[in-house]
C-alpha cells in the first residue's frame, strides 16, 4: 500500500510538470506525453522492485528509448513533417535545448520542443520511484520531480499564466507521499533515553524550520509580485545576412531585372494582394535595416491585437519560390499559421525568415488576418509619442540642411498628423519621376541628390526604395512615426510574381488605426522639377551615386554662337561664320558624348545585372579595372584580386593647386580669392615662385571596401558554378560605390572627360586576377 501510494504520488508530480509546462505550448500534446513518461517511468521501477538494481536501470534506459521515438513520431505527424524518422530523432536529440528556449510562444509541439521535457520526466520518475519506492528514502525521492518542477516554471517565466492550481496539486502530492511513510512505534517499548533525543531532535528541528520561515519568508514573498525571468533573454536568436537585414538594397536590382520570376501565389480571394517581405524601422543615416530579433517559431504564430473600428478578414496563400533568394519569406500581414517551413518569426515587426535559405521549389501555406482601418477616421487622427515609438521616430546624426528645411517647409501649416504625412505623400508624387535604373542607395547623400540633384545629372529620379525612404526620413523629422516595408504586388487571380512587382513603402503610425501605407510614387509622367516649390540655400551639392550626365553636356547645351550684326549690303559677318561652325561642332560632339554615355551605361548593367552569378561577378572585376584605368592607375597585370583591391585602396598622391597668391608677400594686402584645387596630379612645392605658400594636402577618407568582390573573383577563378545571386548582387555594389567615390575625388574636368571617355568600349572585357 506505501508503494502505491507513493509512486501514484510521484507520478502526479511529474504529469503536473507537463501541465505547467504545457501553458507556452500551443495545444494539450506535451502534458500528455510528459503525463505518460510519468505512467511508464514510475510504473515500471513499481513492477520491478523486486528485482535486482543493476537490471532495472538498463530496462527503463531501453523502455524511455522507445517511448521517445514513439512520441517523437507522434510529434511528427502532428506537426506534418514528412522527413525521415531517423532524421528527425537525430535533429531533435542533437537541437532540442536551443529551440525551446529560442521558440515563439505559443510553442508547436514538434519533436525538437518535446524531446527535452519527455526524457527529463522519465529520468525524474525513474531516480524518484528508485529512491522512494525501492530503498524507502521517500523525502529524497521527492527531490528529482521538484526539481524537474522548478525547471519547469523557470523555462515558462513569464509567458503564460500563474502556475496556481498546479503548485498547490504538487504540493498536496508531495504531503501525501510523505504522509505514507509514516509507520506508527510502540513508543513505550523504547529507553527513556531514546525517547528523550528523539523529543529534542524534533523541537530543535521545529526551530530551525520557523527560523528558516521568519528569515527566508519576506524575500520570497517580496519575490512573488516580481516579474520572473526569462531564460530566452541567455540564447542568441537565430542571425541574417546583411542582404535579409537590409533587402531595401535590392529594390534596384530587381528593377533592373523586371522578368525575372522570383515566386507564384495562389489565388487569395482579395482584391489587391500586397505581400510583405520585410519591415525595415531603423534608420541610421546610412541603411534602413530590420533589427528583428528572430524566434524559432511552429506553424502557430501569436496573434496580433485588433484595434477598435477595424475590419479584420482571414487570408490564405500558398506560395511556390522560384528565384527569391535569401532568407526572408514573402507573407500577407499579419500572419498566424505557417506550413510546410521550418521559419524563425519577429513579433515586432512581423517579419518571417526560412530557418535555411530559400530555394527554388519550396511551398508553403500561410494564413494571415489582414486588418483594414477605417480610413475616414485618418483625418482626426493623431500619431502617438513617447518612449514605446522611439524607434520609429529615430534618425541618424548630421541630416544635411536641405533636408531638414524641406521637411519644415512641408510641416509648415499642417498641425494634424495626417495632413503632414498627406503633404510629404504629395510633395514626392508631384516632383520625382521613377525609373528603372536608378542606383541602389538611401544614406543621406543619396537621398540629397534624388531630392535636390540637378534632372540633367540624374538627379530627381529613383525606385521605389529612394521614394519610401525619403517618405519616411522626412516623416520623422516631422515627428511622425513612420518606418519602410519592402513586399510586393501581387496578382489577385494569383499567378508569377516577378522582379518587376518588387516595391517599397512608408507606413505611418496613427492612434487607433495603427500602420497605415502611403503612395509616394509619381502620378504624372511630367513632374514638377523640385526647383519651382522648393529654392534651398546654395550649397555644393552632394555627388551622384553613379555616374551621370557631367559638366560637358550643361557646357554643350549652355553655348550658343555669338552672332553680330552684319553691315547692310555686306556678307555673312566672320563671327556668324565661325559662331555657326562653333555651334555645329558642339552639336556633333555633343551627340557623340550622348551617344558614349548612353554605350557606357548599357555596357555597365549587361555587365552587373545579366548572366550567370560567374559572368556578373567577372562583368563586376572589369567595371573595377576600368575604374583604375579611368582614373590613370591601372591595375599592373601581375597582382592577384587581393593585392589589386589593396592596390586600389592605396592612398592617392596628394593634390596641390598651381594657384598662386596674386599679391606677394613682400607686398602686403588683400589677396585674391582662391579657386578650387581642381588640377589633380600636379605637384607644387611647397613655397611658389613669387614666395607665396603652396596649398597643403589634406587627407581623404578611405574608400569604399572591395572585399565581396575579392571573394566573388576568387570564387569564379577556383570554384566555377559555385558562385550565389548574393555574392554576385554584393560584388555590383561594391564596385558602382567604390567608381562612384573614386570619381567624385577628380576635379571637374576629369568627371567629365571619365563619363564621356570611350575607353571601356574597347578595353579588355576580362582579366584573370589569379
Amino acid at each position: 500500500m506505501r508503494a502505491g501510494i507513493v509512486s501514484a504520488a510521484l507520478a502526479g508530480m511529474i504529469a503536473l510538470t507537463g501541465a505547467a509546462l504545457g501553458g507556452i505550448f500551443a495545444d494539450a500534446l506535451l502534458a500528455q506525453l510528459v503525463a505518460g513518461a510519468a505512467l511508464g517511468s514510475v510504473g515500471l521501477s513499481l513492477a520491478a522492485r523486486r528485482l535486482p538494481n543493476w537490471v532495472v536501470a538498463p530496462m527503463s534506459a531501453a523502455v524511455l528509448g522507445g517511448y521517445t521515438i514513439l512520441a517523437l513520431s507522434v510529434a511528427a505527424a502532428r506537426a506534418d513533417l514528412d522527413a525521415p524518422l531517423a532524421t528527425i530523432v537525430r535533429d531533435a536529440l542533437v537541437n532540442g535545448i536551443p529551440r525551446l528556449l529560442t521558440a515563439m510562444i505559443p510553442v508547436e509541439p514538434t519533436p525538437d520542443t518535446v524531446v527535452v521535457p519527455v526524457v527529463a520526466a522519465w529520468l525524474a520518475g525513474l531516480a524518484g520511484a528508485e529512491v522512494g519506492v525501492r530503498a524507502g528514502k521517500v523525502l529524497l525521492g521527492l527531490l528529482p520531480p521538484v526539481v524537474l518542477y522548478a525547471g519547469a516554471l523557470y523555462v515558462v517565466g513569464p509567458n503564460a499564466a500563474t502556475a496556481g492550481w498546479t503548485t498547490l496539486a504538487f504540493a498536496a502530492l508531495a504531503v501525501a507521499a510523505m504522509a505514507a511513510d509514516t509507520r506508527p512505534r510502540d513508543q513505550a517499548e523504547l529507553p527513556a533515553a531514546v525517547r528523550g533525543r528523539s523529543a529534542a531532535g524534533a523541537a530543535a528541528a521545529l526551530v530551525v524550520l520557523l527560523g528558516l520561515v521568519a528569515a527566508v519568508g519576506p524575500w520570497i514573498g517580496g519575490r512573488v509580485s516580481a516579474t520572473p525571468v526569462d531564460p530566452r533573454r541567455y540564447v542568441e536568436p537565430p542571425q541574417v545576412d546583411s542582404l535579409d537585414e537590409s533587402p531595401l538594397n535590392r529594390i534596384s536590382g530587381w528593377a533592373l531585372e523586371p522578368s525575372q520570376r522570383l515566386f507564384t501565389v495562389a489565388a487569395t480571394g482579395t482584391k489587391r494582394t500586397r505581400l510583405r517581405l520585410a519591415v525595415l524601422p531603423d534608420y541610421d543615416g546610412i541603411t534602413w535595416r530590420v533589427g528583428a530579433t528572430y524566434r524559432n517559431a511552429g506553424r502557430v504564430l501569436p496573434a496580433q491585437p485588433v484595434l477598435p473600428d477595424t475590419e479584420v478578414s482571414e487570408v490564405r496563400q500558398q506560395i511556390t519560390i522560384d528565384g527569391l533568394t535569401g532568407r526572408l519569406l514573402p507573407v500577407v500581414p499579419s500572419p498566424t499559421e505557417v506550413s510546410g517551413a521550418r521559419i524563425a518569426f519577429d513579433s515586432g515587426t512581423g517579419t518571417v525568415i526560412r530557418a535555411d535559405q530559400l530555394t527554388a521549389g519550396l511551398a508553403y501555406s500561410v494564413t494571415s488576418q489582414l486588418q483594414t482601418p477605417d480610413f475616414n477616421l485618418l483625418p482626426t487622427a493623431e500619431s502617438p509619442s513617447g518612449p514605446e515609438v522611439a524607434r520609429y521616430l529615430a534618425f541618424g546624426p548630421d541630416v544635411p540642411e536641405n533636408i531638414e528645411r524641406l521637411a519644415n517647409q512641408l510641416a509648415d501649416g499642417n498641425g494634424a498628423a495626417y495632413d503632414r504625412a498627406a503633404a510629404i505623400e504629395q510633395f514626392l508624387s508631384e516632383h520625382y519621376r521613377k525609373v528603372a535604373d536608378a542606383p541602389s542607395g538611401h544614406a543621406y547623400p543619396n537621398l540629397g541628390f534624388f531630392l535636390f540633384g540637378k534632372r540633367e545629372q540624374g538627379g530627381q529620379r529613383g525606385t521605389s526604395e529612394q521614394f519610401a525612404a525619403s517618405f519616411a526620413l522626412l516623416a520623422r523629422l516631422t515627428g511622425l512615426p513612420a518606418r519602410v516595408v519592402v513586399g510586393f504586388d501581387a496578382p489577385a487571380a494569383g499567378g508569377e510574381v516577378t522582379g518587376g512587382d518588387a516595391l517599397a513603402w512608408p507606413e505611418v503610425l496613427f492612434d487607433g488605426l495603427g500602420w497605415v501605407a502611403f503612395d509616394p510614387m509619381p502620378k504624372s509622367k511630367n513632374p514638377r522639377p523640385v526647383e519651382e516649390d522648393f529654392n534651398p540655400k546654395p550649397t555644393t551639392p552632394p555627388p551622384p551615386p553613379s555616374d551621370a550626365p557631367t559638366a560637358s553636356e550643361s557646357a554643350a547645351a549652355s553655348s550658343a554662337p555669338t552672332v553680330l550684326a552684319a553691315a547692310p549690303g555686306s556678307g555673312p559677318h566672320g563671327a556668324v561664320v565661325a559662331g555657326g561652325a562653333s555651334g555645329s561642332l558642339l552639336l556633333i560632339l555633343g551627340v557623340a558624348a550622348g551617344m558614349v554615355i548612353a554605350m557606357r551605361r548599357s555596357l555597365r548593367r549587361r555587365r552587373l545585372s545579366t548572366g550567370s552569378p560567374d559572368d556578373r561577378i567577372a562583368g563586376a572585376w572589369s567595371e573595377f579595372t576600368d575604374t583604375l584605368r579611368l582614373a590613370g592607375r591601372p591595375v599592373p597585370t601581375h597582382l592577384a584580386a587581393t593585392e589589386a583591391a589593396a592596390f586600389a585602396a592605396a592612398p592617392q598622391p596628394p593634390r596641390r593647386s598651381l594657384l598662386r597668391r596674386a599679391v606677394p608677400e613682400a607686398n602686403p594686402g588683400p589677396a585674391a580669392p582662391k579657386a578650387p584645387a581642381d588640377l589633380a596630379g600636379v605637384s607644387v612645392p611647397d613655397k611658389t615662385d613669387a614666395g607665396g605658400p603652396g596649398v597643403e594636402p589634406t587627407a581623404e577618407a578611405p574608400l569604399p571596401p572591395l572585399d565581396a568582390l575579392v571573394a566573388g573573383i576568387n570564387t569564379v577563378g577556383f570554384a566555377p558554378g559555385s558562385a550565389s545571386h548574393g555574392q554576385a548582387e554584393h560584388a555590383s555594389r561594391q564596385v558602382v560605390a567604390y567608381a562612384t567615390e573614386l570619381r567624385a575625388r577628380r576635379p571637374w574636368w576629369r568627371r567629365a572627360w571619365w563619363s564621356v571617355h570611350p575607353g571601356p568600349l574597347r578595353w579588355s572585357r576580362r582579366q584573370d586576377p589569379r
